[in-house]
């Protein structure tokens, strides 16, 4: 199953090591979920998981990274005209419609306004674990 994950997953799975978003991120790693990606959903995940703020390893991070860069899905995304909540996730629905994702997992489900996405379903890391 291809999925494009919100940044916020991935920030959720590092910090909470036994929630919903870490057995997501676990799925990845298993091979049994698949990341589509483009550079500046890569981009985003390298800023935000370098904060200090999170205090996560910057070996960590590059390892995780570099997973991702290695087994998921990379695509070009055209733009599309679709107005969202926070137009800074406009990039995850553009990501998901390119490569044709099965969904978009994030922990904000209210910045994905029902049918925004292409008819790409929203799930929280929680729905999507019962997918599998």
């Amino acid at each position: 199953m291809k999925v494009v994950l919100d940044t916020n997953v991935l920030v959720s799975a590092l910090l909470t090591p036994h929630g919903p978003a870490a057995r997501v991120l676990d799925a990845v790693l298993a091979g049994q979920l698949s990341l589509v990606f483009d550079d500046r959903i890569l981009y985003e995940y390298e800023e935000v998981l370098r904060r200090e703020r999170f205090g996560f390893a910057q070996e960590d991070v590059k390892a995780l990274l570099d997973f991702i860069r290695s087994e998921g899905l990379g695509v070009v995304a055209p733009p599309l005209r679709i107005a969202l909540p926070d137009p800074d996730d406009l990039m995850f629905v553009e990501v998901a419609v390119a490569g044709r994702a099965d969904a978009i997992v994030t922990g904000n489900k209210k910045h994905f306004p029902e049918g925004c996405c292409g008819g790409i379903p929203v799930m929280s890391p929680a729905e999507i674990l019962s997918l599998l």
